[in-house]
């Protein structure tokens, strides 16, 4: 018996960690039927021989650990360019995964707790828990959201076009029962819970369709002609030049280089985040003389820069996306909201400074927390648009990135060198697809050892600068749409899913017991 509760255990790994292979750069979504069924399944059937609800807190856990340490392993690479963090390595490798994985126990555990049976509201139930978990992993403490179940289809834009309507945790919450949907076949009752089944396709098939019709819609529209460009910059500049003291002059002049600016052309350059080696934002104005020759009165940069304030004799350190004009004078700028755990800020700081920990992109000190996400109105400076602002991850963030969509478009700039040659990197471009169909706006994105990339309302990229590349896009003409339904009522309307879902829980139960 033992060696088979042991081979169980592994088994559950297994079937996590090929889950990953539904997510990006992989793509294999056909795989999720296979794994998230034979999941469901398992639980159903152990509930005949187990009457000690833990075992199930071990089982979610056991799955939810070979998912995440097989998908999210490239953390631990942001360790290895500062060899002071190299102790913590496989701490990382194991740690952030096991943390995670608890939200996968808690899902099977709750899901044993209200007694589910062999039918069609247990096959809800267990969607149901496990869509409103996931929607708490993106929430608590800081939320990470990351490589929900919906992103297995990163690639079919068509059938992403309905979370313009119902949202990412929505769609993840559907796709969760689509794949388990299988499952059915095995543990039926009866021919109707086939056809709840098929039901599943064929609203997957309305999707597509409903996908389609948009991106026909989109196609046929009048593009509008700017009286004005939006460069976005690419740049491959290695990650070293935060420990190894490279002069910023040389980081300058590259970026410069890429940027090509062309006197008679209104350009608003964007650059990647914390492009510029050990220069903060008032001192960004020291090295005007290099812009001088190739940027003038048509021209505005935007660039990931670090700034400081100092409040009741306390410095504090925020990092900032900022717009300047052609000669380094600062015109706006946002401070980022949502911090990077350990990366950006140390929780416990006072405590943890003692053993030694510090945070990994910034020697001073924790960045401290901007207060509000305001957007940034270019019209004052002879640019006709409003941009949302948005540092490194803060696009993972699914209804929370705006209150206000009055604005153009949504420009997000990124440092994934911390990620290195790893899956990392596609998995964290993915995110922008699905924000640009939520918002029904264009998302430019700059990044530096990342992709660079402009994504239409209905997430199609349209330009690109592939990883690892320098170069630039330019954004010159524009395609627009109606505000859509999620853009208004955000994750509003997933409770209205949740309702729909508690609706079906209590509707097969009371026609089982009938």
């Amino acid at each position: 018996m033992k060696i088979k509760f042991y081979l169980e255990l592994i088994f559950l790994i297994i079937l996590g960690a090929l889950t990953s292979l539904s997510l990006s750069p992989f793509n294999y979504v056909i795989i999720n039927f296979l794994t998230l069924s034979l999941f469901y399944i398992f639980l159903i059937k152990k509930l005949t021989f187990y009457k000690n609800k833990k075992i199930f807190f071990l089982y979610g856990w056991l799955f939810g650990f070979g998912y995440f340490v097989s998908n999210l392993y490239w953390i631990s690479i942001s360790l290895t360019f500062d060899e002071n963090f190299n102790y913590l390595i496989p701490f990382t490798i194991v740690l952030v995964p096991s943390f995670l994985a608890l939200f996968y126990a808690f899902i099977s555990y709750l899901f044993v707790v209200l007694k589910p049976k062999k039918n069609l509201s247990s096959f809800f139930l267990f969607s149901l828990i496990f869509g409103i978990v996931e929607f708490i992993r993106g929430s608590i403490l800081t939320g990470f959201p990351w490589n929900l179940i919906a992103y297995s289809f990163s690639n079919q834009i068509e059938i992403l076009n309905i979370t313009s309507i119902i949202g990412t945790y929505s769609f993840n919450l559907f796709c969760i029962s689509l794949f388990t949907s299988p499952s059915l076949f095995i543990l039926k009752d009866n021919k109707k819970d086939i056809s709840v089944c098929i039901a599943f396709l064929i609203t997957t098939m309305s999707f597509y369709v409903f996908g389609y019709q948009n991106l026909e819609k989109f196609n046929k529209e009048q593009s509008e002609k700017l009286n004005y460009k939006i460069r976005i910059v690419s740049s491959n500049i290695n990650i070293d030049r935060f420990y190894n003291n490279i002069d910023p002059i040389l980081a300058i002049e590259e970026l410069i280089e890429i940027s090509s600016p062309e006197k008679n052309e209104k350009t608003i350059f964007i650059w990647p985040e914390g492009i510029i080696p050990g220069i903060s934002q008032d001192q960004l104005k020291e090295y005007k003389w290099l812009f001088e020759e190739k940027f003038n009165e048509n021209h505005l940069l935007a660039i990931g820069i670090n700034s400081k304030e100092d409040e009741n004799q306390t410095v504090k350190y925020f990092n900032s996306f900022s717009f300047f004009d052609h000669k380094l004078n600062l015109l706006n700028s946002y401070k980022k909201i949502n911090l990077v755990p350990f990366g950006e800020f140390l929780p416990l700081e006072k405590t943890l400074k003692v053993i030694g920990l510090k945070t990994i992109t910034n020697n001073y000190q924790s960045y401290s927390k901007g207060e509000e996400r305001d957007l940034i109105d270019l019209n004052y400076y002879n640019f006709p648009v409003k941009i949302l602002p948005l540092i490194c991850y803060e696009i993972i963030y699914t209804g929370k990135i705006f209150t206000n969509n009055e604005f153009d478009y949504i420009v997000n700039i990124s440092e994934d060198g911390w990620f290195g040659k790893s899956i990392g990197p596609e998995q964290h471009f993915i995110h922008s697809i699905f924000r640009a169909i939520e918002s029904g706006k264009y998302v430019l994105r700059s990044a530096n050892n990342g992709t660079t990339a402009i994504i239409n309302p209905l997430g199609i990229i349209e330009q690109k600068v592939d990883i690892n590349k320098s170069g630039y896009i330019d954004l010159t003409d524009t395609r627009k749409i109606e505000t859509n339904l999620f853009a208004k009522f955000g994750n509003k309307i997933f409770g209205f899913i949740i309702l729909l879902y508690i609706f079906l829980i209590f509707s097969f139960k009371k026609l089982k017991n009938e």
